[in-house]
């Protein structure tokens, strides 16, 4: 089997970056393919939460360049989840982690499955008592070794695509006259993103209602941060396509109090109201 070589390993992670954890995984790269390049995408996800690592992956995935992709994370390591390897597009990317839903919904955006192998051959592993650290121990060495050529075959056993894990992503739904939306992600900058899109709100007024359980607000459809007036919320079309509630300047989630996974219920609200403009035409002298 013709196999490819990488030169870039993009780096999804919970480890975050107070411990040694991220450069450990990174040396472990390095001592086998010296000339990779890594990309950070983020460390940053909330431990062990596999949904939000998952959506991370997925808003990221189109941008990434070729290559391996290295994404850890994973409550349930050292248990009975499998650590595997999905090429994509007959090798445009080798996806390496958990077998937990954690690559699914990246991968159904960037094509088609064209292998998938459980990680169970120990000679591309590193040698150790534990099983805490299958970043460094497993997942470093496989995506290393990818990057030097060894064919994904050899990695370990060939095993179906219909027994990977599939991803979880919310999906929107009517309920009389309200649009039921979840909170999928709330950004650095505290904007909230919906798993709804402009399409799904093309019907409504420019002023919607919101109600997220007994709380009650209306917001403004907007297409720029600065169009959303002091004390407003807005609903914008973000960078990923989807709507996102959000604040000029300001925290959404501080100020309406909504975090990930949240409800959403979203009605029409009243036409914006033009105000009239008096024009007073004075005759010449």
């Amino acid at each position: 089997m013709k196999a490819n070589n990488y030169s870039t390993v993009s780096f999804l992670s919970d480890y975050g970056n107070k411990d040694e954890f991220v450069g450990v995984v990174k040396s472990v790269i390095r001592s086998i393919a010296n000339a990779v390049s890594i990309i950070d995408i983020t460390h940053g996800i909330k431990p062990h939460d596999i949904r939000a690592g998952s959506l991370a992956l997925a808003r990221a995935s189109q941008y990434l360049l070729p290559g391996i992709v290295l994404a850890v994370v994973d409550p349930g390591v050292g248990g009975e989840r499998r650590a595997v390897a999905i090429e994509i597009n007959n090798g445009e990317y080798v996806f390496v982690g958990p077998d937990n839903g954690l690559l699914a919904l990246a991968i159904a955006m960037l094509g088609d499955v064209t292998a998938a192998i459980e990680l169970d051959n120990p000679n591309f592993h590193i040698p150790t008592y534990s099983s805490t650290f299958d970043g460094r121990d497993i997942f470093a060495p496989v995506s290393a070794h990818l990057c030097a050529g060894v064919p994904i075959k050899e990695l370990g056993t060939s095993i179906p695509e219909l027994s990977l894990q599939p991803g979880l992503m919310p999906v929107s739904s009517m309920e009389g006259n309200f649009l039921v939306a979840e909170v999928l992600w709330q950004d650095h900058f505290g904007n909230l993103q919906l798993n709804i899109s402009q399409e799904d709100i093309e019907d409504f007024n420019d002023n919607l209602v919101i109600h997220i359980g007994d709380k009650v607000r209306t917001v403004r459809k907007v297409n720029a941060f600065n169009q959303i007036q002091e004390s407003e919320i807005g609903i914008i079309s973000d960078s990923s396509g989807l709507l996102s509630l959000c604040a000029f300047g300001r925290s959404a989630a501080e100020e309406i109090r909504v975090s990930e996974g949240q409800q959403i219920k979203i009605e029409n609200g009243s036409p914006l109201q033009e105000t009239p403009t008096m024009i007073t035409i004075k005759e010449k002298p």
